[in-house]
């Protein structure tokens, strides 16, 4: 089949959705679909690594906001795809994909894929209320199937209504990893003496429900106990609230004991997933659906301490794999990485239980087979 991907952003930029997004049309490419991948035009240096049946195209917006952007010529380039699937949400692709289904009739099939409830702050707050008021519930009708990562972060979303009078609609199409890539390797447990906490994520204001200054206020907590007061904190990660981050860490007085590394590439990533004695997902609400971190994390055979949000908390189970942690508690999140730090053997059977939960549920070989079952539903049934 010809399918379009529509998303807001995909690599080289650094985000759970445009990662997801890659892996899927990599995985759907190897089972021989034909995918194009329409994003905007960020101006980034291209990563030079697209697969074999697999185009990806670069719109220039007339104008962004955020993650957000303006491609009015998306309409005229959606013809002669078997479906097209919108990664909700992009704001300023959602308008022209809704009135190309609108006025093409049966001739677009359309899958919303939704990752996401948009929290902001400010005047893009009002944005995103009336995208959730006007468009969004319109967007849903048309689309023939949803699929979304976590049934879980569905029921309590802003399409949780919607979910409640059809959710005949709706698919859990949970992410995965590749476990070949991100395995345990030789520089497991290497850490830099002490305790070696990570995070993974975007520091721009787009990702600022991440909490990482929650993280940096539980590691100077820990820090106070002579056990774990050589604890440090490796973050992976860049963007424009990279100085404000710095500055939290130097409040904290643990400026020394807070890494940034915002210069790592893709294959250098496993390396610090194995490096750091556990995964750290301190998001404070549901702009934070899943965690694609938290798989990544789990592959390399590392326990991961996570938010009990909607959708994070159905990625693994609480005590088996991992700790769930108070979104925005500080003391909480003190108190389990304390858990984990302290206890090595408990840690290691987390990790070994999230490994094998990741072989057996999350891989993308395993995503890309359902797909292609709604992809031929969706094509071919009457719906």
């Amino acid at each position: 089949m010809k399918i379009a991907h529509i998303v807001c952003v995909y690599p080289p930029y650094r985000s759970g959705i445009g990662n997801s997004v890659k892996s899927i049309a990599d995985a759907l490419a190897g089972l021989g679909h034909e995918i194009t991948v329409f994003t905007p035009d960020y101006k980034l240096p291209d990563e030079g690594d697209e697969k074999e049946n697999i185009i990806v195209k670069r719109l220039k917006p007339i104008f962004t906001i955020g993650n957000g952007a303006v491609v009015p010529q998306l309409y005229s380039l959606l013809d002669g795809y078997d479906i097209v699937h919108l990664h909700y949400p992009f704001y300023g692709a959602v308008e022209t994909v809704l009135l190309k289904k609108i006025f093409s009739g049966n001739k677009i099939q359309l899958i919303l894929h939704y990752h996401m409830d948009a929290k902001a702050r400010g005047a893009k707050r009002l944005i995103f209320y009336l995208y959730k008021k006007l468009l969004l519930p319109a967007l849903a009708r048309q689309a023939k199937i949803i699929t979304c990562a976590s049934l879980d972060y569905i029921k309590h979303s802003d399409l949780k209504k919607y979910y409640r009078l059809r959710p005949d609609k709706f698919r859990q199409i949970s992410f995965g990893v590749n476990p070949n890539k991100f395995s345990v390797t030789e520089s497991a447990g290497r850490s830099n003496g002490g305790q070696s906490i990570l995070f993974v994520g975007g520091l721009d204001k787009a990702h600022y429900f991440k909490g990482l200054e929650n993280l940096i206020k539980a590691l100077a907590e820990i820090r106070k106990t002579p056990e774990f007061s050589s604890a440090i904190l490796n973050i992976v990660g860049r963007g424009d609230l990279m100085a404000y981050y710095k500055n939290c860490a130097e409040k904290a007085g643990i400026a020394k004991a807070v890494v940034f590394n915002d210069r790592v590439n893709n294959d250098n990533l496993v390396d610090f997933y194995n490096r750091g004695d556990c995964l750290v997902l301190p998001s404070i609400n549901q702009a934070e659906a899943f965690g694609l971190v938290v798989l990544e994390a789990m592959a390399c055979a590392k326990p991961v301490i996570a938010s009990n949000l909607p959708g994070v908390r159905s990625s693994f189970k609480n005590g088996k794999q991992g700790l769930l942690v108070k979104p925005g508690d500080v003391k909480d999140l003190a108190k389990k990485l304390q858990m984990i730090l302290g206890n090595k053997k408990q840690a290691e059977l987390m990790g070994r239980a999230g490994r094998e939960l990741i072989l057996k549920k999350y891989t993308w070989d395993k995503v890309a087979k359902k797909l292609n079952v709604i992809y031929h539903y969706v094509k071919y049934a009457q719906l």
